[in-house]
């Protein structure tokens, strides 16, 4: 492009024209613009920025950015997260239930509980990082302390009070136990003798989680109750009780039989279970 022409370019972009606005009746002037083309341009181009940065500022800090499609809103992402996180705890506590519930029905067919692994860190592994530093006055202390303590007659020295020992279990059964609780034999409850069609009661309030046949111990019913206690009764002849009732202290959930291949007589074969380990009936009951 020539000079020439650059100029008649940039003549023209320059030059100015008037807009005039006439009623059409008496062609009076109504309203006149007057501008070039580099004016308009500019104006064009002006408008054209505002309107997008008001609309970007608009979507940005303003609720209406929900209503764009692509746009989430804050508060559903803090559910997500939320939902996520409560997720991930339910599957852990399913998984936790499920190999509980498995440990339950080993127990009742007789086969050895699992132990569950735990993914945490062990206890050892954080009492490694802690320090302890003895000084003088902490030694002193201690002296004072257990001289004190050595003569109270009112002081408890037991480690850890078995929180077991605090429930009062009602007896199972009138009778005689014929074989005792040993768990190196693997036999993780006690035989008792007793009339015939003597009835079975439950030793604790609860909910019966099991109640029915196996080939191995006959008529089962095994409850739940609290504080982590599971009671099961096998060898029965008859059960008075399904799964799913709830049933209390004392109430008739069965009757003494001699069901089941490993029963040699009728009697009734009594375990008690405590957070997954078998316990001796005989140390919290008398029998």
């Amino acid at each position: 492009m020539s000079h020439k022409e650059k100029r008649n370019f940039w003549k023209k972009w320059k030059a100015k024209y008037r807009l005039v606005i006439l009623n059409s009746e008496n062609f009076e002037e109504r309203l006149t613009f007057k501008a070039s083309r580099i004016s308009v341009f500019i104006f064009v181009l002006s408008s054209i920025i505002i309107l997008i940065g008001g609309t970007s500022a608009v979507i940005s800090f303003t609720p209406i950015r929900e209503y764009i499609p692509g746009y989430t809103s804050s508060d559903i992402r803090k559910k997500v997260l939320e939902l996520n996180q409560m997720s991930d705890s339910l599957i852990l506590d399913l998984e936790q239930n499920q190999k509980y519930l498995a440990n339950i029905k080993n127990i009742v067919v007789g086969l050895p509980v699992q132990k569950a692994l735990l993914d945490s860190i062990s206890d050892n592994d954080i009492r490694q990082d802690i320090v302890f530093e003895k000084n003088l006055e902490d030694s002193l202390l201690r002296v004072q302390i257990e001289t004190e303590e050595k003569f109270n007659i009112f002081s408890n020295n037991k480690k850890e009070v078995n929180e077991i020992y605090e429930v009062l279990f009602f007896k199972p059964i009138e009778g005689i136990v014929i074989e005792k609780f040993d768990k190196e034999q693997s036999h993780y409850g006690i035989d008792v003798v007793s009339k015939e069609n003597e009835l079975i009661k439950s030793t604790l309030d609860g909910v019966v989680i099991f109640a029915n046949w196996t080939a191995e111990t006959g008529n089962v019913v095994a409850v739940m109750h609290k504080n982590n206690l599971v009671s099961i009764y096998k060898h029965n002849s008859v059960l008075l009780k399904k799964e799913g009732d709830n049933v209390g202290a004392g109430d008739p959930i069965a009757i003494i039989g001699n069901s089941g291949k490993w029963s040699s007589g009728p009697h009734l074969h009594f375990e008690l279970w405590y957070k997954g380990e078998a316990i001796n009936p005989e140390q919290y009951i008398l029998f």
